[in-house]
């Protein structure tokens, strides 16, 4: 059973960043909490049904994404060069 649980924090640690939120406030903490959980869930969900893991999921759903961005990128880049 302990290891199932460290299964557990290790996946959700790694697939949902959810150590990364810096705010101070608890709500704010509460908040990114439930949402790397549902995210967690749904990567789980999602896994179950296509027959793969958790990690090769999140990793193909990336390499798609980046793969479109870099064809089309939604966000362009501005150089601006300054002169002295």
């Amino acid at each position: 059973m302990r290891w199932k649980i460290e299964q557990y924090h290790r996946e959700v640690k790694q697939l949902t960043g959810i150590e990364h939120c810096q705010r101070r406030k608890g709500r704010i903490q509460r908040n990114h909490i439930a949402c790397a959980l549902l995210v967690w869930t749904c990567l789980k969900h999602l896994a179950y049904h296509s027959g793969q893991t958790s990690y090769q999921l999140k990793r193909g759903l990336l390499s798609d994404y980046l793969i479109q961005q870099l064809n089309n990128p939604s966000l362009r880049m501005v150089f601006a060069v300054a002169f002295a």
